[in-house]
């Protein structure tokens, strides 16, 4: 299922419930039990059960609508008699519900790509604000298997909350892949020790490297031999805490509109921070550099692949802002805003887990087991 198919599927916004029956074979298992524990459905005024509860809290977070017509479109279908200030209130006191929903829903098996037993995770976060920014932001923190493109972690902070490989939970020999932000030696030094690989986005100043006799590397002396579209390789080494990690730094040089464009955005990014492009950065501008550290029998090939691979979780967070809402908060309240962006995270993870479904959905009425 592509992109169209997936605008598709979440176009509809779970639209109108009359797919509830359906919906729900979705849901995880327990979570009527856990809205009682979690406080969301301490008691039923004006509200019958869980059931009617989340169906109301989905009119809410998936289909868009406002607080004032949620109450009406909630009365007029029979779920619950519930002010606009009684469903922000229920929708307040789900944050943990829905929190525990969505981490329930979050991917379960190990997909791998390319090479047998290794799982290919693409690491990122994205910030989300209030409309005019008046300071209360989040980052979402998030992980993307690239077998399946389903999401198997999320955290949310504050915008203080900074991007590390530190936050996520890591497996025996995966591979993670992250932009520039991740290509710090203490976060690679993390996922090392844990046994994992990563294919990172390479910047000199936040991650010196040496060569095997502790001599600091100068990338762009060494790529400057390379011609238009050829990859460069150079053994390398991460040093932290005294420990050395040995990998690869590999390289390819941009064609002269592609340079302009990394320019540009340079200059842009410059603009905004109020500063001075450095000539190195300028220069750099004209490679695309990744450090690895796969041993060799990674060709440098597949270990750039890995990294345009990356680009997915880009586009998932833009299916997520454009589709579910996500990168619009109406929230200025820290709990309901969490139970906000919680409940918009569990509407697209439903929308994940009913794209696989479909993959192997029979109109015969029962599941191809044997499906691919």
């Amino acid at each position: 299922m592509g992109f169209a198919d997936y605008a598709c599927l979440m176009g509809a916004k779970l639209e109108a419930m009359e797919s509830w029956e359906v919906l729900k074979q979705f849901l995880p298992q327990g979570w009527e039990n856990e809205a009682r524990r979690s406080g969301a459905l301490r008691r039923t005024r004006g509200v019958q059960d869980a059931a009617a509860l989340l169906r109301v809290l989905l009119l809410h977070l998936a289909q868009g609508c406002s607080l004032a017509e949620t109450a009406v479109r909630a009365r007029e279908a029979g779920l619950a008699n519930l002010s606009s200030v009684a469903i922000f209130k229920r929708l307040r006191a789900s944050e943990n519900w829905l929190l525990w929903q969505a981490q329930q829903l979050r991917g379960s098996g190990r997909g791998v790509w390319e090479k047998p037993q290794r799982v290919v995770r693409a690491i990122d976060a994205t910030v989300v604000s209030e409309p005019g920014s008046t300071g209360t932001d989040w980052r979402l923190h998030y992980g993307l298997r690239l077998a399946d493109l389903r999401c198997d972690f999320f955290e949310l902070t504050d915008v203080r909350g900074g991007e590390s490989w530190k936050r996520v939970p890591i497996g025996r020999k995966e591979i993670l892949l992250g932009d520039r932000i991740y290509g710090r030696p203490s976060g690679i030094a993390h996922v090392l020790k844990a046994g994992a690989d990563v294919v990172v986005r390479f910047v000199p100043h936040l991650l010196p490297l040496f060569d095997s006799a502790g001599h600091a590397c100068e990338p762009l002396h060494q790529a400057r031999w390379l011609r238009v579209g050829e990859i460069g390789s150079w053994a390398t080494q991460v040093q932290h805490e005294g420990q050395r990690f040995p990998g690869r730094l590999l390289a390819v040089r941009r064609s002269a509109q592609a340079t302009r464009q990394e320019q540009r955005r340079l200059q842009r990014e410059a603009s905004r921070d109020g500063r001075v492009i450095s000539k190195r950065s300028w220069k750099g501008a004209q490679y695309l550099f990744v450090w690895t550290s796969l041993p060799q029998s990674y060709s440098a090939e597949l270990a750039l692949e890995y990294y345009r691979r990356r680009w997915q979780i880009e586009l998932a967070f833009k299916r997520m802002k454009s589709l579910i809402g996500l990168g619009h908060l109406p929230k200025k309240d820290p709990a309901s805003a969490r139970a906000w962006l919680y409940g918009k995270l569990l509407v697209g993870l439903l929308a994940e887990h009913m794209m696989q479904a479909a993959k192997t959905f029979s109109p015969w009425g029962y599941w191809l087991s044997g499906a691919a």
